[in-house]
């Protein structure tokens, strides 16, 4: 059961994701959380390392896709900026959502790669496609009401996990 929780990597932050690392691995495409996995769930703007990230990432010709629980003009103002396609109102960690940006990018599940800060949403619902997961360090400690209810799982699912010597990373949350 805990299994499906497991992210099958961890980074402290999504710049430390290289785009080189992600084409060795045959990986074409990428499916990213926004709110606190890009930029902190209450900042509107993208931050200048973050634009050259985008950059690279379109160099490297990885696409990608921001899948989003949060509402439209929130990813939509963001993602204008960088001019990245998303999925508003995903409903992660239903799969439908993840489904239907790898069908958008026209990429298979051993294609993908999903990234979030998130166990209870973003790394469940990429397990459950079958794509490679990658858990980020939230940005900021701080979350909306919903998330804080999921980090409190996510804290009880992280421990069970670290028990089993699943875990190896420090908890910053």
């Amino acid at each position: 059961m805990l299994k499906k929780f497991l992210p099958e990597e961890h980074v402290n932050s999504i710049l430390d994701i290289q785009p080189e690392m992600l084409k060795n691995r045959g990986i074409k495409g990428i499916i990213t959380d926004l709110d606190n996995t890009l930029v902190a769930w209450n900042e509107a703007n993208m931050t200048p390392e973050l634009a050259k990230w985008f950059a690279a990432l379109q160099k490297a010709g990885i696409a990608v896709m921001i899948l989003s629980n949060n509402k439209k003009k929130r990813v939509e103002r963001f993602s204008a900026e960088a001019n990245i396609p998303f999925i508003f109102r995903a409903r992660k960690p239903l799969p439908h959502a993840f489904k239907r940006a790898m069908k958008k990018m026209n990429l298979t599940k051993d294609e993908l790669v999903v990234i979030g800060d998130q166990i209870m949403t973003d790394v469940w619902g990429g397990n459950q496609i079958g794509a490679h997961t990658i858990l980020v360090a939230p940005i900021t400690s701080t979350d909306g009401w919903m998330t804080r209810f999921n980090r409190r799982l996510e804290h009880l699912v992280l421990s069970k996990m670290r028990q089993k010597g699943w875990v190896t990373w420090e908890d910053s949350r």
